[in-house]
């Protein structure tokens, strides 16, 4: 059977100067990345997408450059618009993204509610899942929240940020066509 791999990009050069949909791979990122591309069980890989965001192509090209294939990219897979608020500290943006996750049918400060970005994104998977010739596995490269959001949907679990990664850089995965989970969060590669 095929397989459904959901990958967060790793660790991303953190810069309030630079919209966030533009920021890049650390380098400790991107050395995740490779160690996790090289894994023998992606080898059945026949597609890789990704967000329309810099970390998510940078990750995605490290993984379908191992396997030879290509990127495509769909804005649907991106993550959830928090333009509202643009860049936020750290500690600030964990008690927003928790109020998020908290309160699906709201819009905290001005962010796309979880609801609507679930349903977007479990709809941009269910159209490339379509599209797929069922040979081969897949990989879609985003984000934590959009996995954690695609995740709830496909696990018929509430939205809660008690399934979201513990950091940036872990792979979920599901059977194709069906999109029946196998195994939750894990991460892509050790932290340095």
């Amino acid at each position: 059977m095929a397989t459904l791999f959901f990958v967060s990009h790793p660790e991303v050069v953190v810069d309030p100067s630079v919209p966030i949909e533009r920021w890049h791979l650390q380098p400790s990122g991107i050395e995740r990345m490779r160690h996790f591309a090289g894994r023998e069980t992606l080898s059945g890989l026949r597609q890789v997408w990704a967000s329309t965001e810099t970390k998510a192509i940078e990750a995605a090209g490290i993984l379908a450059a191992r396997w030879g294939l290509g990127v495509r990219v769909l804005a649907e897979l991106g993550e959830n618009d928090r333009s509202a608020t643009g860049f936020l500290p750290p500690a600030e943006f964990e008690r927003v993204a928790d109020a998020f996750f908290a309160e699906p049918q709201t819009s905290v400060r001005g962010w796309e509610r979880a609801v609507d970005a679930q349903s977007r994104i479990l709809g941009a998977v269910r159209g490339i899942v379509q599209q797929h010739d069922g040979t081969g596995d897949l990989a879609i490269v985003a984000h934590g929240a959009v996995g954690t959001l695609l995740f709830c949907a496909l696990a018929g679990r509430a939205i809660s940020r008690a399934e979201d990664q513990p950091f940036q850089g872990h792979v979920w995965s599901a059977d194709l066509p069906d999109l029946t989970i196998r195994h939750g969060w894990e991460p892509i590669a050790p932290r340095a």
